[in-house]
Formats: C-alpha cells, structure tokens, sequence
C-alpha cells in the first residue's frame, strides 16, 4: 500500500522515475547521489541558486517541495527562514533528518497535490522535480497556490534546446528507446507562470559534464553570465539547465 497514494493519476514514466528517486535515497549517503545528481553538478547549481537568490527574501516560511537530502532547506534556514521540506521518498526524508541540526522541518507529500494549505509560504523551491514528471503544469499550479501574494517561487528544468539534450532525444528516438528524462522548453514555465498570474524571470545554468568540472568556474564567470542573458540563442544552446524565478504582485 502507499500512503501517499502516487500511483493515482500517475504515468508510467512518472512512476519509473519515482522508483528511481527512491532507490537513490536508499543507495546512496550524500547529497548529490540522493538527488540524482553528480557532486559536481549540484554545487554548481547551488552556486548558481547562491548569485540569484536576494537573501532578504529568506524570511517567514519556505517550502523546499522536492527537497531530497534537504541542501536547499538547509541552505534557507542557515539565511533566516523557517523551513519546510518536502519529498516523497521516506528514505530520503530520513536521510535529511539525520543530518539536519538546525530546525528544518520534514514532511512527506507529492509537489503535484501539495498536502498544505493554500498561500501559507513566502516562498518556495522545486529543484530537481520538472524532469521526473509528464509535464510541468500540475506542479506550477500547486507550487503557486500554496504562495502568499508578494512571495516568490523558483522552479527549475533540464533546458530541451541545449545541444548535447536535443542530440540525445534524437538519438534514443532513432534507436527506438524510451525517454529516460523529461527536457523542458522554458516557454513552456513562463507561459503557466503568467496563467497563474505571475511575473517570472528565467536564468540559464550552464553545467558541464563532471569529467569536465575543471571548466565550469568559467562558465560561472560574471561576462559569460551576461553573455548568455543577453545572446538568448546563446543561452538557449548551451545551457544545460535553466531556472524560473516568479513573484506574484
């Protein structure tokens, strides 16, 4: 029996990857193995969470919904804000507790029906999740709902135009394989952002392979940073990732 009732309404795809998320938090121990990612990768992209992110806002009451082994939720609570974190995997929940010393406080639930009531955060993350779902929309829409007004939300993606994502859609298709991610266009995020009445702002986040991490302080570098904002094809390409940023007026 589940307890959380996930396999209702869910898509194959979406439960293959919830098996998954469940089998990373049981096999691995730190951080970024718990979240599917290399070690390498999830610094960079709290790095990058780090350059965008006003640490003012991190006051009140903050959802991290998909919060794994809870480096976000920490990351909040260290600059100010009561946390909570979300993740449907008990073991990564566990996992998080047990290395959480200053408050954060850990809940099990779906980011696509959030069992919170309705615009109780200041503000909310969803790192890691759009990737492992049919579509994006259910979760902007409940992401968005439980968010007072003058709150934000930050939501990421795998970026679908990125050249080496639209050469291994390409390729799988070619070879008759299933998709093993879900890449997003970020259009598609705006467009159900502003639906649900918000003013979102889109970051490209370049991330190189983790053989090649010796490279990706330059992509960090503040005249790339501009140079992929202001060329949008550029950005477009040769992002790996890209993050929504939504305040609600």
């Amino acid at each position: 029996m589940n307890p959380l009732g996930e396999s209702q309404g869910k898509t194959e795809f979406e439960r293959d990857w919830s098996a998954r998320f469940r089998e990373f938090a049981r096999a691995h121990d730190d951080d970024a193995g718990i979240a599917g990612w290399s070690p390498t990768g999830l610094a960079a992209r709290l790095r990058h969470f780090e350059h965008y992110f006003e640490a003012s806002r991190a006051r009140g009451l903050w959802l991290d919904a998909g919060c794994g082994a809870g480096t976000y939720s920490r990351h909040l609570r260290q600059l100010g804000a009561e946390v909570i974190g979300l993740d449907y995997s008990f073991d990564a929940l566990r996992k998080a507790r047990l290395r959480d010393d200053i408050g954060v406080v850990y809940v099990a639930g779906d980011v696509t029906r959030l069992p919170l009531r309705g615009e109780s955060f200041d503000g909310v993350l969803c790192f890691g999740v759009t990737q492992a779902l049919s579509g994006s929309e259910a979760a902007v829409r409940a992401l968005t709902a439980v968010t007072r007004a003058g709150g934000e939300v930050w939501i990421d993606g795998l970026n679908a135009w990125c050249i080496p994502h639209v050469f291994e859609v390409v390729s799988r298709r070619l070879l008759g394989r299933r998709a093993h991610l879900r890449y997003e266009r970020p259009g598609q995020v705006l467009r159900a952002m502003r639906a649900a009445g918000w003013q979102p702002e889109l970051y490209w986040l370049p991330i190189v392979p983790a053989r090649w991490a010796r490279f990706q302080r330059l992509l960090e570098a503040h005249w790339v940073k501009r140079l992929l904002h202001a060329v949008l094809p550029l950005g477009a390409l040769l992002s790996h990732s890209f993050v929504v940023r939504a305040r609600r007026a």
